[in-house]
């Protein structure tokens, strides 16, 4: 019945979701994008780069791997947020986060660079 489908759907995301946070931990290279600290699929949190609550999205192109300190840190700031604050996470997160939005990347290396600078 009813119920029966219920709980079919919620069996099915929570599948898709394990075999999203594995390829994007393969993708980030098992490790934390911002502290570089390595993961498994215990340690292992999925980051929304560019917040949902600021207007981000579920595209995997937008997730990536954090561990949960990180992700605690990082909070609802967007990147270029982040990366003003913590220049080592922009460091790591141009080596790391291999599969992001190449806009995303470039504001990293920006805000690195000009952290350097200072």
């Amino acid at each position: 019945g009813d119920s029966t489908q219920r709980l079919r759907r919620r069996e099915h995301s929570r599948h898709q979701k394990k075999a999203v946070k594995r390829a994007t931990l393969r993708d980030c290279g098992r490790r934390c994008v911002y502290c570089a600290v390595p993961l498994d699929g215990d340690t292992a949190t999925l980051d929304h780069v560019h917040p949902i609550s600021r207007g981000g999205t579920n595209d995997p192109g937008n997730l990536v791997a954090a561990c949960r300190c990180c992700n605690q840190l990082k909070g609802d700031l967007l990147p270029l947020e982040f990366f003003v604050r913590y220049p080592w996470a922009g460091a790591n997160f141009m080596r790391y986060a291999r599969a992001v939005h190449r806009a995303l990347k470039r504001g990293a290396r920006r805000v690195v660079s000009l952290a350097a600078a200072a």
